[in-house]
Protein backbone atom coordinates (compact mmCIF):
# COMPACT_ATOMS: atom_id res chain seq x y z
CA UNK A 1 0.00 0.00 0.00
CA UNK A 2 1.55 3.31 -1.24
CA UNK A 3 0.64 5.97 1.83
CA UNK A 4 -0.04 9.51 0.61
CA UNK A 5 1.53 12.40 3.22
CA UNK A 6 1.43 16.48 2.60
CA UNK A 7 4.25 19.11 2.42
CA UNK A 8 3.35 22.14 3.32
CA UNK A 9 5.95 25.55 2.67
CA UNK A 10 3.21 27.86 4.92
CA UNK A 11 2.83 30.18 2.17
CA UNK A 12 2.60 33.74 2.70
CA UNK A 13 0.06 34.37 0.15
CA UNK A 14 -0.42 38.42 -1.20
CA UNK A 15 -2.54 40.32 0.93
CA UNK A 16 -1.85 38.28 4.43
CA UNK A 17 0.40 37.53 6.65
CA UNK A 18 2.74 35.31 8.60
CA UNK A 19 0.48 35.25 11.22
CA UNK A 20 -2.19 34.20 8.53
CA UNK A 21 0.12 31.71 7.10
CA UNK A 22 1.04 29.53 10.72
CA UNK A 23 -3.00 29.74 10.48
CA UNK A 24 -3.32 28.44 7.46
CA UNK A 25 -1.04 25.54 8.00
CA UNK A 26 -2.66 24.37 11.06
CA UNK A 27 -6.18 24.35 9.30
CA UNK A 28 -4.67 22.30 6.46
CA UNK A 29 -3.14 19.71 8.53
CA UNK A 30 -6.01 19.34 10.87
CA UNK A 31 -8.11 18.67 6.97
CA UNK A 32 -6.45 16.03 5.91
CA UNK A 33 -6.22 14.27 9.30
CA UNK A 34 -9.06 12.30 9.27
CA UNK A 35 -8.28 11.80 5.16
CA UNK A 36 -6.00 9.56 6.39
CA UNK A 37 -2.74 11.56 5.04
CA UNK A 38 0.27 9.99 7.13
CA UNK A 39 2.72 12.63 7.98
CA UNK A 40 2.37 16.88 7.82
CA UNK A 41 6.25 18.40 6.84
CA UNK A 42 6.92 21.57 7.45
CA UNK A 43 10.08 22.98 5.16
CA UNK A 44 12.64 25.13 6.33
CA UNK A 45 13.39 28.66 3.99
CA UNK A 46 14.80 31.67 5.88
CA UNK A 47 14.75 35.28 4.25
CA UNK A 48 11.48 34.18 1.79
CA UNK A 49 8.98 36.70 1.80
CA UNK A 50 5.96 34.22 0.86
CA UNK A 51 7.47 31.47 3.26
CA UNK A 52 6.28 31.42 6.97
CA UNK A 53 8.10 28.55 8.31
CA UNK A 54 11.66 29.28 9.22
CA UNK A 55 11.74 28.47 12.85
CA UNK A 56 10.40 25.05 11.80
CA UNK A 57 10.09 22.92 15.29
CA UNK A 58 8.17 25.61 16.86
CA UNK A 59 5.51 25.42 13.46
CA UNK A 60 5.90 21.30 13.99
CA UNK A 61 4.74 22.10 17.99
CA UNK A 62 1.99 24.41 16.69
CA UNK A 63 0.44 21.49 14.13
CA UNK A 64 1.36 18.83 16.65
CA UNK A 65 -0.39 20.32 19.29
CA UNK A 66 -3.40 21.47 17.12
CA UNK A 67 -4.16 17.56 15.67
CA UNK A 68 -4.38 13.78 16.96
CA UNK A 69 -2.80 11.43 15.45
CA UNK A 70 -1.00 12.60 11.95
CA UNK A 71 2.60 12.37 12.20
CA UNK A 72 4.09 15.67 12.03
CA UNK A 73 7.92 16.39 11.17
CA UNK A 74 10.21 18.74 8.91
CA UNK A 75 10.81 18.62 5.14
CA UNK A 76 13.63 19.45 6.46
CA UNK A 77 15.43 20.75 8.58
CA UNK A 78 18.95 22.32 7.33
CA UNK A 79 21.54 20.96 9.41
CA UNK A 80 24.19 22.71 8.60
CA UNK A 81 22.03 26.01 9.97
CA UNK A 82 22.46 23.99 13.29
CA UNK A 83 23.82 22.80 15.82
CA UNK A 84 23.15 18.39 15.87
CA UNK A 85 22.95 19.06 19.52
CA UNK A 86 20.34 21.70 19.45
CA UNK A 87 18.24 19.87 17.03
CA UNK A 88 18.26 16.63 19.19
CA UNK A 89 17.04 18.81 21.58
CA UNK A 90 14.41 20.44 19.79
CA UNK A 91 13.28 17.31 18.51
CA UNK A 92 13.66 15.26 21.56
CA UNK A 93 11.64 18.25 23.23
CA UNK A 94 8.71 16.91 20.63
CA UNK A 95 8.93 14.10 20.66
CA UNK A 96 8.61 14.29 24.63
CA UNK A 97 5.18 16.24 24.39
CA UNK A 98 3.62 14.63 21.45
CA UNK A 99 5.09 10.82 21.73
CA UNK A 100 5.84 8.74 18.64
CA UNK A 101 4.47 11.14 16.12
CA UNK A 102 7.29 13.27 15.53
CA UNK A 103 9.26 13.19 12.33
CA UNK A 104 13.52 14.70 11.58
CA UNK A 105 13.71 15.04 7.94
CA UNK A 106 17.31 16.42 7.41
CA UNK A 107 18.59 18.20 4.07
CA UNK A 108 22.02 20.00 3.55
CA UNK A 109 21.20 22.76 1.90
CA UNK A 110 21.34 26.48 3.57
CA UNK A 111 17.59 26.82 2.60
CA UNK A 112 18.05 30.38 1.42
CA UNK A 113 20.73 32.45 -0.58
CA UNK A 114 24.92 32.52 0.57
CA UNK A 115 24.20 35.83 2.32
CA UNK A 116 21.58 34.89 4.59
CA UNK A 117 23.13 31.75 5.01
CA UNK A 118 26.30 33.21 6.54
CA UNK A 119 23.80 35.07 9.17
CA UNK A 120 22.49 31.87 9.85
CA UNK A 121 26.33 31.47 11.10
CA UNK A 122 26.46 28.91 8.33
CA UNK A 123 29.87 27.89 7.34
CA UNK A 124 29.32 27.46 3.38
CA UNK A 125 32.97 26.12 2.49
CA UNK A 126 32.73 23.11 4.71
CA UNK A 127 29.18 22.14 5.03
CA UNK A 128 28.96 19.56 2.57
CA UNK A 129 31.94 17.78 3.66
CA UNK A 130 30.53 17.92 7.48
CA UNK A 131 26.98 16.81 6.88
CA UNK A 132 27.41 13.44 7.12
CA UNK A 133 29.42 13.56 10.73
CA UNK A 134 26.11 16.14 11.84
CA UNK A 135 23.68 13.08 10.87
CA UNK A 136 25.77 10.87 12.88
CA UNK A 137 26.54 13.53 16.01
CA UNK A 138 22.84 13.66 15.55
CA UNK A 139 21.92 10.00 15.86
CA UNK A 140 24.39 9.66 18.81
CA UNK A 141 22.68 11.84 20.98
CA UNK A 142 19.55 10.10 20.54
CA UNK A 143 21.20 6.98 21.31
CA UNK A 144 23.00 7.81 24.18
CA UNK A 145 25.61 5.66 24.65
CA UNK A 146 26.79 4.52 28.18
CA UNK A 147 29.69 7.05 29.45
CA UNK A 148 28.58 9.82 26.84
CA UNK A 149 29.45 13.00 28.44
CA UNK A 150 27.33 15.33 26.03
CA UNK A 151 23.38 14.16 26.23
CA UNK A 152 20.72 16.16 24.95
CA UNK A 153 17.43 16.30 27.78
CA UNK A 154 15.60 15.65 26.08
CA UNK A 155 16.59 13.61 23.52
CA UNK A 156 18.32 11.10 24.93
CA UNK A 157 17.07 7.91 24.25
CA UNK A 158 14.50 8.98 22.41
CA UNK A 159 13.29 6.95 18.84
CA UNK A 160 13.27 9.89 17.09
CA UNK A 161 12.80 8.57 13.21
CA UNK A 162 15.51 10.07 11.36
CA UNK A 163 15.23 10.79 7.56
CA UNK A 164 17.32 12.05 4.73
CA UNK A 165 16.80 14.56 2.32
CA UNK A 166 17.74 15.28 -1.42
CA UNK A 167 17.90 16.21 -4.70
CA UNK A 168 20.96 14.70 -6.00
CA UNK A 169 22.87 11.41 -5.87
CA UNK A 170 24.24 12.46 -2.54
CA UNK A 171 21.75 12.24 -0.49
CA UNK A 172 20.59 8.72 -2.08
CA UNK A 173 24.13 7.78 -1.26
CA UNK A 174 24.27 8.79 1.65
CA UNK A 175 20.59 7.64 3.36
CA UNK A 176 21.48 4.07 1.76
CA UNK A 177 24.75 4.31 3.70
CA UNK A 178 23.32 4.75 7.33
CA UNK A 179 20.37 2.95 6.05
CA UNK A 180 17.24 5.75 7.04
CA UNK A 181 14.56 6.51 4.77
CA UNK A 182 15.11 8.72 2.03
CA UNK A 183 12.59 10.93 0.45
CA UNK A 184 13.68 13.24 -3.05
CA UNK A 185 12.66 16.39 -4.24
CA UNK A 186 11.31 15.61 -7.30
CA UNK A 187 8.82 18.79 -6.53
CA UNK A 188 11.45 21.35 -7.85
CA UNK A 189 14.78 19.59 -8.80
CA UNK A 190 13.31 16.35 -11.36
CA UNK A 191 16.42 15.23 -12.93
CA UNK A 192 18.10 12.83 -10.62
CA UNK A 193 14.88 11.52 -9.02
CA UNK A 194 15.58 7.69 -10.90
CA UNK A 195 18.97 7.25 -10.72
CA UNK A 196 18.82 8.48 -6.95
CA UNK A 197 16.24 5.94 -6.09
CA UNK A 198 18.02 3.42 -8.07
CA UNK A 199 21.03 3.69 -6.39
CA UNK A 200 19.41 3.89 -2.92
CA UNK A 201 17.74 0.85 -3.26
CA UNK A 202 21.19 -0.63 -4.95
CA UNK A 203 23.23 0.38 -1.78
CA UNK A 204 21.13 0.00 1.08
CA UNK A 205 22.44 -1.48 4.14
CA UNK A 206 19.79 -2.31 7.23
CA UNK A 207 20.20 -0.10 9.90
CA UNK A 208 18.42 -0.32 13.79
CA UNK A 209 15.81 1.84 12.11
CA UNK A 210 15.22 0.57 8.90
CA UNK A 211 15.47 -3.19 7.73
CA UNK A 212 15.08 -2.30 3.97
CA UNK A 213 15.00 0.64 2.00
CA UNK A 214 12.12 3.08 1.98
CA UNK A 215 11.89 5.98 -0.27
CA UNK A 216 9.32 8.84 -0.77
CA UNK A 217 9.59 11.24 -3.57
CA UNK A 218 7.70 14.32 -3.13
CA UNK A 219 5.89 16.10 -6.08
CA UNK A 220 3.50 19.05 -6.89
CA UNK A 221 -0.47 17.51 -6.98
CA UNK A 222 -3.29 20.21 -7.69
CA UNK A 223 -6.56 18.36 -7.92
CA UNK A 224 -9.77 20.34 -9.02
CA UNK A 225 -13.24 19.51 -10.81
CA UNK A 226 -11.95 20.70 -14.33
CA UNK A 227 -8.24 20.67 -16.16
CA UNK A 228 -8.49 24.32 -16.98
CA UNK A 229 -9.27 25.05 -13.55
CA UNK A 230 -5.80 23.07 -12.06
CA UNK A 231 -3.82 24.51 -14.07
CA UNK A 232 -5.04 28.57 -13.42
CA UNK A 233 -4.38 27.56 -9.54
CA UNK A 234 -1.32 26.09 -11.08
CA UNK A 235 -0.18 29.92 -12.37
CA UNK A 236 0.18 31.20 -8.42
CA UNK A 237 2.83 28.41 -8.32
CA UNK A 238 4.51 29.45 -11.72
CA UNK A 239 4.32 32.45 -11.00
CA UNK A 240 6.46 32.17 -7.83
CA UNK A 241 8.43 30.11 -8.73
CA UNK A 242 9.38 32.50 -12.19
CA UNK A 243 9.94 35.39 -9.49
CA UNK A 244 12.37 33.09 -7.60
CA UNK A 245 14.71 32.43 -10.50
CA UNK A 246 14.38 36.10 -11.35
CA UNK A 247 15.97 37.23 -8.27
CA UNK A 248 12.66 38.70 -6.60
CA UNK A 249 10.91 36.51 -4.41
CA UNK A 250 7.78 37.07 -3.04
CA UNK A 251 4.28 36.52 -1.78
CA UNK A 252 2.23 34.06 -3.21
CA UNK A 253 0.54 36.14 -6.49
CA UNK A 254 -3.12 35.14 -6.48
CA UNK A 255 -3.46 32.92 -9.96
CA UNK A 256 -3.91 34.65 -13.28
CA UNK A 257 -5.58 33.45 -16.82
CA UNK A 258 -2.69 33.91 -19.42
CA UNK A 259 0.72 32.78 -18.13
CA UNK A 260 2.39 33.43 -21.62
CA UNK A 261 1.99 37.52 -20.66
CA UNK A 262 3.97 36.90 -17.60
CA UNK A 263 6.91 34.84 -18.37
CA UNK A 264 8.96 34.42 -21.82
CA UNK A 265 10.05 31.38 -23.63
CA UNK A 266 13.04 30.49 -22.02
CA UNK A 267 11.90 31.18 -18.31
CA UNK A 268 8.75 29.11 -18.67
CA UNK A 269 10.79 26.37 -20.18
CA UNK A 270 13.13 26.67 -17.32
CA UNK A 271 9.87 26.77 -14.86
CA UNK A 272 8.63 23.35 -16.52
CA UNK A 273 11.53 21.77 -16.70
CA UNK A 274 11.88 22.19 -12.89
CA UNK A 275 8.25 21.35 -12.31
CA UNK A 276 8.22 18.60 -14.24
CA UNK A 277 6.80 16.36 -11.85
CA UNK A 278 3.61 18.24 -11.39
CA UNK A 279 0.52 16.63 -11.83
CA UNK A 280 -2.44 19.12 -12.53
CA UNK A 281 -6.03 18.50 -13.11
CA UNK A 282 -9.25 16.97 -12.85
CA UNK A 283 -9.17 13.86 -10.54
CA UNK A 284 -8.92 11.17 -13.46
CA UNK A 285 -6.70 13.18 -14.78
CA UNK A 286 -4.42 13.13 -11.79
CA UNK A 287 -4.84 9.59 -11.02
CA UNK A 288 -3.93 8.36 -14.42
CA UNK A 289 -0.71 10.38 -13.91
CA UNK A 290 0.10 9.07 -10.66
CA UNK A 291 -0.57 5.63 -11.63
CA UNK A 292 2.21 6.00 -13.99
CA UNK A 293 4.08 7.85 -12.02
CA UNK A 294 4.45 5.35 -9.23
CA UNK A 295 5.15 2.36 -11.68
CA UNK A 296 7.91 4.29 -12.57
CA UNK A 297 9.25 5.09 -9.52
CA UNK A 298 8.02 1.97 -7.09
CA UNK A 299 7.52 5.05 -4.20
CA UNK A 300 6.70 3.16 -1.19
CA UNK A 301 5.05 6.55 -0.15
CA UNK A 302 4.40 9.56 -1.94
CA UNK A 303 5.02 13.47 -0.46
CA UNK A 304 2.36 16.00 -2.08
CA UNK A 305 3.15 19.65 -2.34
CA UNK A 306 -0.23 21.85 -3.11
CA UNK A 307 1.29 25.55 -3.63
CA UNK A 308 -1.97 26.72 -4.14
CA UNK A 309 -3.23 30.56 -3.17
CA UNK A 310 -6.78 30.16 -2.43
CA UNK A 311 -7.09 27.87 0.91
CA UNK A 312 -10.55 26.43 0.02
CA UNK A 313 -8.73 25.26 -3.39
CA UNK A 314 -5.90 23.56 -1.22
CA UNK A 315 -8.07 21.78 1.08
CA UNK A 316 -10.58 20.77 -1.97
CA UNK A 317 -7.58 19.50 -4.00
CA UNK A 318 -5.95 17.36 -0.79
CA UNK A 319 -9.82 15.98 -0.45
CA UNK A 320 -9.69 15.25 -3.93
CA UNK A 321 -6.09 13.49 -3.80
CA UNK A 322 -7.23 11.40 -1.05
CA UNK A 323 -9.91 9.78 -3.03
CA UNK A 324 -7.35 8.89 -5.94
CA UNK A 325 -5.40 7.63 -3.62
CA UNK A 326 -8.03 5.40 -1.81
CA UNK A 327 -9.04 4.12 -5.59
CA UNK A 328 -4.90 3.01 -6.27
CA UNK A 329 -4.79 1.09 -2.88
CA UNK A 330 -8.75 -0.31 -3.95
CA UNK A 331 -6.93 -1.58 -7.41
CA UNK A 332 -3.22 -1.80 -7.30
CA UNK A 333 -2.89 -4.47 -10.19
CA UNK A 334 -3.51 -1.27 -12.79
CA UNK A 335 -0.09 0.16 -11.54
Amino acid sequence: MTAFSVLDLSPIVEGATAADALHNTLALARHVEPLGFRRFWIAEHHNMPGIASAATAVVIAHVAAGTHSIRVGSGGIMLPNHSPLVIAEQFGTLASLYGDRIDLGLGRAPGTDAETARALRRDLMSSGEEFPRDVQELQRYFEAAPGQTIRAIPGAGLKVPIWLLGSSMFGAQLAAMLGLPFSFAAHFAPDLLLPALSIYRQRFEPSAQLSKPYAMPCINVIVADTDEQARWLLSSHQQAFTNLRRGRPGKLPAPIADMNAFWSHEERAMVEQAMRYTFVGSSGSVEHSLRGFLRLTQADELMVNVHVFDQAARRQSLTLTAAIRDRIIAAPSQL
